[in-house]
């Protein structure tokens, strides 16, 4: 997992250099007439739809819906898809309920794009276009560079398709902060996760792929129950169970969800909740000159990855191998 995470910047610069290929599939689209956008993806691949439904929104303008497999595969609903714009995200490519959306959202007439890692395998084959994520084998069971590198691609296409030169920029400059973003020693969270009861991941906007992640993976490889929730959503019912066995870890970019982050981070505070908010004048994290937000929300997951990594070997967990899971899981 170490060393996969310290791969993240040259996936990140391999999807770089395969700009020309993105923006031949971007002309080739043609979404003027799409009327929304379906994302399409399980788990860590899922994280990165959730960042690629701000860009859209954002970026494009386009409603974004989260595809639900099961009505494909266990409802057996094909839905009206017609012109949509369908983003199927995987990173081995073999999942059979994501094929089968893909094949349904194709057959209904949607415009459908694979990011995904191995290919071939049956989810690119199912689409019409497909976007590489070029990470190469990935050992550990929990994904790291794979997500990354979802994420850049997912940028890379909505950077493409919206002719957007400053976040084409931002992708330009992402390989070099990934690759500073592993100095960072995000370490004295682990100090607050021995004796915790749960966790909260917080953050707003694009953040919030990232957020789900970092949770993710705290489950997954510390073993220990985290909810990656919306720091708005934070403030209604989760609030009332953070106490001083709950920390929280957020996340805050220098974007328009900025102020409430840092209202929220001060109200925690005042209440002695034990708070690790990395961005901002109020961060507590070891962070990075501030860049643009898009690729901060991808930066963010390298310093929180390694952190988890050596937290797991410090309990004497294996990080590779967390127990009951495999590296594909194939749900229908």
């Amino acid at each position: 997992m170490a060393n996969e995470i310290g791969e993240s910047a040259d996936v990140a610069a391999g999807i770089v250099r395969s700009r020309d290929a993105t923006r031949d599939i971007a002309q080739r689209l043609g979404i003027g007439s799409a009327p929304l956008c379906v994302v399409c993806g399980r788990g860590s691949s899922g994280h990165a739809g959730i960042l690629l439904r701000y860009l859209v929104e954002t970026r494009l303008r386009l409603p974004v819906s989260a595809s639900a497999p099961s009505v494909i595969t266990a409802f057996r609903t094909p839905l009206k898809l017609r012109d949509a714009l369908f983003i199927v995200t995987s990173q081995s490519g073999r999942s059979p309920d994501l094929v089968e959306a893909t094949k349904s959202a194709r057959a209904a007439g949607a415009r459908t794009v694979a990011i995904v890692n191995a290919i071939p395998s049956p989810v690119a084959e199912a689409a019409e276009f497909v976007i590489p994520i070029g990470a190469g084998h990935e050992h550990s069971v929990a994904a790291t560079k794979t997500v990354i590198g979802s994420m850049a691609a997912g940028a890379a296409l909505v950077a493409e398709l919206a002719d957007d030169g400053a976040l084409r920029g931002a992708l330009d400059r992402l390989p070099e902060r990934l690759t500073h973003a592993l100095a960072l020693d995000w370490s004295r969270i682990a100090d607050d996760l021995a004796s915790a009861s749960a966790v909260f991941v917080a953050g707003r906007g694009l953040a919030l792929g990232s957020v789900r992640e970092i949770a993710l993976k705290l489950s997954e490889i510390l073993r220990l129950p985290s909810i990656g929730v919306s720091a708005a959503e934070l403030q209604h019912g989760p609030r009332a169970a953070l106490s001083s066995r709950t920390p929280v870890i957020m996340m805050r970019l220098m974007d328009e969800t900025a102020a409430t982050v840092d209202a929220l981070a001060k109200e925690l505070r005042a209440q002695n909740i034990a708070l690790h908010l990395a961005g901002g004048p109020l961060g507590s994290l070891p962070w990075l000159t501030e860049d643009d937000p898009l690729t901060d929300a991808i930066t963010m997951l390298v310093p929180a990855y390694r952190m988890i990594e050596q937290a797991a070997r410090a309990c004497g967990f294996d990080p590779d191998r967390p127990p009951r899971l495999s590296k594909i899981t194939e749900t229908f």
